[in-house]
């Protein structure tokens, strides 16, 4: 056989292989430009955003705040579900199961996000089910008392309930919720006693705060500023590091006596683990946007919330420290899932 036909059967073999391995870098594309693809589409149709509280308070406005300039950013509708229960378990569970496409998304509360990892042992989700997209809105808590508790100041009422150990209840919005660990660490701090009369969600809570079934409500200023405003709760700080703008004549707890306890709760936005990158970021640039419309900061400052948004990186930064944080509170209170 001549050297110009051997050569042309073995060019003849290779173009095969050449397309073989040009046709398998391209399978091993797709997926990627899938991705690509459906990032750049997204959203296609609505969103749901899955609230672990019933309607009312922090939580609850924070996903109402978020959901109309969101809507507008997108063109799609932000659809708000609210899921209360189980110290938000149930809410949790139905976003780590739900499709990784971004469409069902978890408005995730902070207490709930690192505190009942560390209260529950079998929880029905873990943190690793989820995906931060991006931090929306932060709320210091307010120390508000009926107006039958008989103390005017936080010097006042811590006084009282050292001389009443027992007597006063305090409500929260469930087992683990940031309400019932932050009251535990007031007393804790304060060596004082009250008694735990836990609720599903702020609505419940402060409707017995009010009627006077239960005395004390540590909790956000979307569930009790206005309440305390028109006088129907009494304001007797806020543990935060400045006055809140809602509540300008209530002092801070450090101006009230009661240095090194502060408390602040925070809302972020997670997606179900699997999620593609490029849909995560992609809807956390439009989160960002959202949060900086002029009317979106109007009504998170009627709600009493404070906007401040996070990158999904930074974001899960803040889950990690929290999370070692509230494991050493909750181990020091004693707290305990019931």
């Amino acid at each position: 056989m001549n050297k110009s036909l051997q050569s042309a059967r073995r060019q003849a073999g290779f173009r095969p292989a050449l397309a073989s391995t040009a046709i398998a870098a391209l399978l091993a594309l797709l997926p990627g430009l899938a991705s690509q693809a459906m990032a750049q589409a997204y959203p296609t149709k609505p969103v749901t955003l899955v609230v672990p509280n019933p309607p009312g308070g922090f939580v609850d406005a924070s996903a109402r705040i978020l959901s109309d300039s969101l809507s507008k950013i997108t063109g799609q509708a932000v659809v708000v579900d609210n899921r209360g229960g189980g110290s938000g378990n149930v809410a949790y569970q139905q976003v780590a199961r739900a499709n990784p496409d971004g469409y069902t998304l978890l408005n995730s509360y902070s207490a709930y996000h690192v505190g009942n990892p560390n209260l529950t042992p079998k929880l029905p989700w873990a943190q690793k089910d989820f995906v931060p997209v991006a931090l929306i809105t932060v709320a210091t808590n307010v120390i508000a008392v009926h107006p039958s508790v008989p103390a005017n100041t936080l010097s006042e009422f811590i006084a009282y309930l050292k001389a009443n150990p027992g007597k006063l209840s305090y409500a929260s919005q469930g087992n683990g919720s940031l309400s019932h660990i932050g009251t535990e660490m007031f007393k804790l701090q304060t060596h004082t006693s009250m008694v735990h009369i836990p609720y599903r969600g702020s609505g419940p809570a402060l409707q017995d705060v009010l009627s006077g079934q239960v005395q004390v409500f540590i909790s956000t200023p979307p569930s009790v500023m206005g309440q305390v405003q028109v006088g129907k709760l009494k304001g007797l700080a806020v543990a935060g590091k400045t006055r809140h703008p809602g509540l300008p004549n209530v002092p801070t707890t450090a101006e009230a006596g009661l240095k090194g306890f502060e408390l602040e709760a925070w809302v972020g936005i997670f997606a179900p683990a699997g999620t593609p990158a490029d849909i995560v970021n992609k809807l956390s640039g439009q989160i960002k946007a959202a949060l900086e419309l002029p009317e979106t900061k109007t009504r998170a400052d009627v709600a009493g919330v404070e906007l401040r948004y996070l990158s999904p990186s930074a974001l899960d930064a803040l889950v990690k420290k929290d999370t070692e944080f509230w494991a050493r509170t909750i181990k020091s209170a004693g707290i305990k899932a019931e």
